[in-house]
């Protein structure tokens, strides 16, 4: 048996241990973090957002219409055949409904939640002419909803056209820029059309992930190169004043060198 003042300070020492941060008690090591590109900064809105990329709040628009989806905060693409690792998800498109109040809850399968759990970005809508709210809103393998949205986009669909939903869809990818010229930092966004993005540790086939190089004139001519292994689809950049060449590649997941696509290219002037 212990001596009582031997006892009270074993328990005593039991608590401050608890108390102590984590870096101060074992503990199972640390995840590693892959390292970004000097350029590579957050952009200036902190918080995350799935948003849409060429749709806003207002717009009047005729059907069928091709939407595409953006994702920010560092939050990366994985589609539900595999679990997706650190800030990843899928992309859900809610036609005229509210965020759910529970997000402890799998969202539903109906024409009002659309799933994208394979990794697409875009879907053609073909509502019939109307006033609808959308919204844009990441879960889990699960199905289970992130906090990351996008506010609500009201649109209203004139008429609905005879173009075949399917022309509009041509697979491909894109670079997306704000502006041609512009200050630090500089979004660029990544767009794939029929083709799936994941993660490259899931091992999916037929899905891939986005390279991008930026090669810059005189003493930045030196090529950055870029690897969104983690399902990215944009990113700030903060180089040197300058121009610049951006080229964007779509590698397979199941070989980093084999390309899916033909890449593309833009110019970029960072004042």
């Amino acid at each position: 048996m212990l001596h009582p003042d031997r006892s009270a300070t074993a328990r005593l020492l039991v608590v401050l241990a608890l108390l102590l941060p984590l870096p101060l008690r074992a503990q199972a090591p640390a995840t590693e973090t892959r390292a970004l590109h000097p350029w590579q900064v957050p952009g200036p809105r902190l918080s995350a957002e799935a948003y849409f990329t060429n749709l806003k709040d207002g717009d009047r628009i005729e059907t069928p219409y091709l939407v595409k989806f953006g994702l920010s905060g560092g939050w990366g693409l994985a589609p539900i055949a595999q679990a997706g690792q650190g800030k990843s998800g899928h992309h859900h498109l809610l036609v005229n409904r509210d965020l759910p109040l529970n997000f402890k809850e799998a969202l539903p399968f109906n024409d009002q939640y659309i799933h994208f759990g394979k990794g697409q970005m875009e879907t053609v809508l073909t509502l019939p002419p109307g006033e609808y709210t959308l919204r844009m809103l990441l879960a889990d393998q699960q199905h289970l909803p992130h906090f990351v949205y996008s506010k609500p986009t009201k649109i209203t669909v004139t008429r609905k056209n005879d173009t075949p939903p399917a022309s509009l869809q041509k697979k491909g990818i894109e670079i997306g820029l704000d502006a041609p010229s512009a200050r630090a930092p500089v979004r660029v966004q990544f767009h794939a059309s029929m083709l799936d993005v994941a993660q490259m540790g899931q091992k999916i086939a037929n899905t891939g992930h986005f390279r991008l190089t930026v090669t810059g004139e005189g003493s930045n001519a030196a090529p950055a190169v870029m690897d969104f292994v983690d399902g990215e689809t944009e990113v700030w950049l903060a180089p040197p004043a300058g121009r610049y060449t951006l080229k964007l590649d779509m590698l397979d997941n199941a070989d980093g060198r084999k390309p899916m696509a033909e890449p593309v290219t833009a110019k970029l002037e960072v004042r």
